[in-house]
């Protein structure tokens, strides 16, 4: 039987054991704190914040959540990077310790702001 592709982050989180939806649920309420106005989309068959552009998207693995900020986010947090396997664009949080939810909130934040700085300049 082949997955339906995700319309929503809701049938996304769906499709895992009950234990990875719970913790994806963590890394999409960490998101929804940190950019409230930003709408939620799937994008490239995965769970993404939009706000002018997209913000951050995340996605569940058999054994890591990736966590994906774009590549100023990654930048801008590497520093905080030396417990996790990450590159350029993302960095894997493994499913068996807890999420670092702060910071998840933290590169959020900050993408949102890069986000309206940049759409400000734009207009």
């Amino acid at each position: 039987m082949e997955k339906q592709e995700p319309k929503t982050i809701d049938d996304y989180i769906a499709q895992f054991p009950l234990e990875t939806q719970r913790i994806l649920q963590q890394v999409r309420e960490a998101i929804q704190q940190a950019a409230p106005n930003a709408k939620e989309v799937i994008s490239y068959k995965m769970p993404a914040f939009k706000q002018n552009r997209v913000l951050v998207y995340f996605a569940a693995y058999a054994k890591h959540i990736g966590f994906y900020p774009k590549g100023s986010g990654i930048e801008a947090f590497k520093h905080e990077f030396e417990n996790y396997k990450w590159s350029k664009g993302a960095v894997q949080f493994p499913i068996d310790q807890p999420m670092p939810l702060d910071l998840i909130t933290r590169i959020t934040t900050f993408n949102v702001n890069s986000d309206l700085e940049k759409n400000k300049r734009r207009n």
